[in-house]
């Protein structure tokens, strides 16, 4: 067998750095050559699953790992700064989890250090390669539904038994750390939202210092609105149920069901409503297509599909959404990081 030419080492053993492992493996050009976690269970734990792997605690010994070429980072948001800045002087490609950060002077510094560097530099927003939702985009971009209108999408996740430290931080509010997710889907179905009015509430988690729920409606470029609803504190199982709305049709999916539904009028009878089901695999969180792009761009030298940039504009949106609902006025995002 010839050697891969990706050698990559993962930073983080938690399940979802688990999952960027499996994704590694998976990857016919890569190998996992190194793993990382200040927690020696975690580490052991993954060590187990993986023992071609060196193992370290520190991840500044991991960056120095001879032959070692790229690096995703799965740590709590508020490490991603430090981290992609010297994996990128260590002369490595990264990969880093969602949000990119959690403050702006952390987004401008990231977005820069990506900018002067000769390597890769990309973003997880993982439900871009959510079956269900890669198949929506494929319908609206065929124009099967006609012109989009109307975005709405929600990320519902219940807190409660999973509010650890980082997660509490003032400034991972929900919108930041899981709404995300949503925000970075309407995006990338309608563009950068130039203005957004929200509200919040909180009634369920009392732990956390931000609320535990906000709605959000936001303006898109070329007429179209749209709506962002999350919750950390809901009692429902996890779903991100997403709708698009458009001049010839409707499409409702999420990132939990094998099917997307696409209703269209009879050809026949337009005013009759078909229902179609689409199947679709189920993987809602897919690491592998992930990393299968990342590795792609890298090997082939493409453009990354989706840069810092692209990851700073989500979270951008994201903060002018909690300072929308904290201010009580609506807010245009704030797209520029070259301050």
């Amino acid at each position: 067998m010839s050697e891969k030419k990706l050698r990559v080492g993962v930073i983080a053993c938690s399940g979802m750095a688990q999952g960027h492992m499996m994704a590694v493996e998976a990857h016919e050009d890569a190998s996992l050559v190194a793993i990382c976690d200040i927690d020696e269970d975690k580490l052991r734990e993954a060590g187990e699953k993986y023992p071609q792997a060196a193992q370290y605690t520190d991840y500044r010994d991991l960056l120095r790992h001879p032959g070692l070429n790229a690096v995703v980072i799965v740590t709590p948001d508020q490490l991603h700064r430090e981290m992609v800045e010297a994996a990128l002087d260590a002369g490595m490609h990264v990969l880093c989890e969602k949000p990119l950060a959690l403050t702006r002077d952390d987004l401008c510094a990231i977005v820069q250090a990506g900018e002067k560097s000769d390597h890769k530099l990309m973003v997880g927003q993982i439900c871009r390669f959510t079956p269900g939702f890669v198949r929506a985009k494929e319908l609206i971009d065929a124009g099967e539904i006609g012109d989009v209108f109307y975005v709405e999408s929600e990320y519902a996740h219940d807190y409660e038994f999973i509010l650890r430290e980082w997660r509490a931080d003032p400034n991972r509010h929900g919108v930041v750390g899981g709404g995300c997710h949503a925000v970075d889907l309407l995006r990338w179905i309608a563009g950068d939202p130039t203005e957004v009015t929200a509200y919040g509430v909180h009634k369920m988690l009392p732990a956390a210092p931000y609320d535990d729920t906000t709605i959000a409606i936001l303006r898109f470029p070329n007429g179209v609105i749209g709506k962002v609803f999350v919750s950390t504190g809901c009692k429902r199982m996890y779903t991100m149920r997403s709708v698009f709305y458009g001049t010839k049709g409707t499409i409702i999916c999420d990132n939990k069901s094998p099917q997307i539904y696409l209703h269209q009028p009879r050809k026949d009878d337009p005013k009759q409503i078909d229902e179609t089901a689409i199947p679709v695999t189920l993987a809602d969180h897919n690491t592998i297509g992930e990393f299968r792009a990342f590795a792609d761009c890298v090997l082939n030298d493409t453009e990354v599909p989706m840069s810092a940039e692209q990851g700073a504009r989500t979270v951008a949106a994201c903060f002018a959404i909690v300072q929308s609902s904290v201010e009580g006025r609506s807010i245009a995002p704030d797209y520029d990081f070259s301050k």
